[in-house]
């Protein structure tokens, strides 16, 4: 038995977006690779430490979690069980034996008091239904010298590169799709560092980050990509056929702005927050 928080997020990463992020880990990888680098940097994972990966999805970053802490352990912790069926499996894979993966709100997820040298998580943290209850209770998993490393959505810019590639599908965009309820809880820093302090964080730290996000080989293979994506689909479920049509034909178009010898690329923004235990 699974005890869980947040209901709404358990039901809805268990149900089709679930599969679908399970399905397709190289698009959703590679739309958010280029954060790796400085989460990592941030993180400062050393060869024998304790990692935590909070809502880890297919386990990319815990995975590269574990190859840096060669002689620790990196845990996955994440609500989605098709998700967690493909990090398992891409673990095996790469044959990496110091990497577990558990399912569970970590909210309220048993976890060892001080059990845990680094607490990482590249986005997973701003869906808990509780911040301060939730980051109190990570915080207690963190050994008395662990570091805190997250990355969360900056406010997008209404005139940015990313509106102009998807103005033609925005205003059919008018509410979030169940999985992606609760991705702007964290948009405010003045929020972010309330609440690390008042889940007892010490040195807190919110920096914005900016890189190119990839979103396809081509104009053609980003729209598919952006087509597919489950906010999209969740919204245009009872649009015509037609207007689907024109609406992706637009966007595919707009895209070609970003295409590039290595692909479409968008850039993009995230909060970089780090904290001390």
């Amino acid at each position: 038995m699974h005890t869980y928080a947040n209901r709404q997020q358990a039901a809805a990463w268990n149900d089709w977006e679930g599969a679908l992020w399970a399905e397709h880990p190289a698009r959703y990888d590679g739309m958010m690779g280029c954060f790796n680098a400085p989460l990592f940097a941030a993180a400062d994972i050393g060869a024998t430490d304790r990692v935590l990966d909070v809502g880890c999805g297919t386990g990319q970053t815990t995975r590269l979690a574990a190859r840096r802490a060669r002689d620790g352990h990196a845990v996955g912790i994440d609500l989605s069980a098709p998700m967690l069926e493909r990090a398992r499996r891409d673990a095996e894979a790469e044959g990496l034996g110091n990497v577990t993966f558990e399912q569970g709100d970590a909210q309220v997820h048993p976890l060892p008091d001080g059990g845990f040298d680094v607490l990482i998580s590249r986005g997973g943290v701003m869906f808990f239904a509780d911040h301060v209850a939730a980051f109190s209770h990570l915080r207690r998993a963190l050994a008395p010298a662990g570091r805190l490393a997250f990355l969360c959505p900056h406010p997008a810019d209404p005139e940015g590169a990313y509106a102009r590639a998807t103005a033609a599908l925005s205003p059919y965009l008018r509410e979030a799709s169940p999985a992606s309820t609760g991705m702007g809880s964290l948009l405010d820093p003045e929020r972010i560092r309330r609440v690390l302090a008042d889940s007892g964080f010490g040195d807190v730290e919110v920096a914005p980050h900016e890189a190119p996000m990839a979103f396809g080989a081509d104009a053609e293979d980003a729209a598919d990509f952006l087509f597919s994506m489950g906010p999209t689909r969740h919204n245009l479920r009872d649009v015509d056929p037609e207007t689907i049509t024109r609406v992706r034909a637009d966007v595919q178009d707009a895209l070609r702005e970003f295409e590039s010898p290595d692909g479409v690329r968008i850039g993009g923004a995230v909060w970089m927050v780090t904290a001390t235990a």
